[in-house]
């Protein structure tokens, strides 16, 4: 996600109108006892230290919230392990940049010790994978398979019946040394656990976005903007063409342009004779004569453009600069 995350951490990149952490915290609402419900952020030192806490508590001020720094990159169950003080019963673990449809509400009625999410890919061979048995229960993980024979791919959202038993697995995990790469993966905690008689099933979900990657956020940009409709109640705007499905923040200014489809425009930008189709362009942007297609720019960037009409595909970071 260079460059942008040289300014923010990845999960505060605007996708579809808002923060892929927003999006991710609008999946939960589903959850059977939300009012209840405490969440726990664990993130790298620096800009997710520095920015995570204060977005939360801008945001979410009445969210039970707890916030762990991972020091060093070792790992997801490593990252978990550090979070122990706050994790008992129930719990839920997701990647800050898994988005999925599904709905939470069945785990109050859950009976397996844990469940983790999957869809089935093409080729699996760049994720993890979770095999089944002729039961239906998980008898292992495997993290990046080199065979296609499985394409039952783990998405990054696990639900666990006892934190406790997810910890005593990394403890196991740790003590036998068990990593890939020098990183020790979640998908091995929960194979000793299988091991050790915990019942793990899968539930399977067609609609996995991800936002990991510049072209993968422009395309789940896409997806969720034809999903949930566009938002352009109201801006400020002369001689503007919407071709919609578009997100454009009240406080925008827009003239003498075409907007849309799949655009998605921040707070207070400024935008004059323009064509903008299929990008993000976060908040506090000027925008000149310029004509853009994927791109992504980050925010308070400057363009101006040559007014040609040529068309731009540009990924460029927060405060920066480019006039042609």
């Amino acid at each position: 996600m260079r460059p942008h995350t040289w300014s923010k951490p990845k999960p505060l990149v605007s996708v579809a109108g808002k923060t892929s952490l927003e999006h991710l915290l609008d999946m939960f609402k589903t959850l059977p006892d939300p009012e209840n419900t405490e969440y726990v952020f664990i993130f790298g030192p620096y800009l997710g230290e520095l920015q995570i806490p204060p977005f939360i508590k801008e945001h979410y001020p009445d969210l039970k919230a707890h916030f762990v720094v991972q020091h060093e990159m070792k790992g997801q169950s490593h990252a978990l392990s550090l979070a122990r003080e706050y994790l008992q019963g129930p719990m839920i673990m997701c990647f800050s940049d898994t988005l999925m449809e599904t709905d939470f509400s069945f785990l109050a009625n859950e009976k397996a010790d844990g469940v983790a999410w999957v869809m089935p890919v093409d080729d699996p061979r760049r994720f993890g994978v979770a095999e089944e048995g002729a039961d239906g229960w998980v008898t292992r993980f495997i993290e990046k398979p080199k065979s296609l024979d499985n394409n039952l791919v783990v998405v990054g959202c696990y639900y666990f019946k006892s934190a406790e038993q997810v910890l005593a697995a990394i403890d196991l995990q740790m003590e036998r040394g068990v990593m890939l790469k020098n990183e020790y993966f979640m998908t091995d905690a929960i194979s000793i656990m299988i091991e050790g008689g915990a019942k793990v099933r899968t539930n399977k979900i067609s609609t996995w976005l991800d936002t990991g990657t510049i072209e993968a956020t422009l395309d789940t940009n896409k997806i969720l903007l034809e999903k949930i409709g566009s938002n352009v109640s109201k801006f400020k705007g002369s001689n503007v063409k919407i071709v919609e499905p578009v997100a454009i923040h009240e406080t925008a200014e827009i003239s003498n342009s075409t907007i849309g489809p799949h655009v998605s425009i921040g707070a207070e930008c400024k935008i004059e004779n323009c064509q903008i189709t299929e990008s993000i362009v976060e908040s506090g942007c000027e925008i000149k004569d310029s004509a853009l297609n994927r791109s992504l720019i980050g925010k308070q960037a400057r363009v101006k453009g040559r007014g040609d009409g040529h068309i731009m595909q540009l990924n460029i970071g927060d405060t920066s600069s480019i006039s042609l």
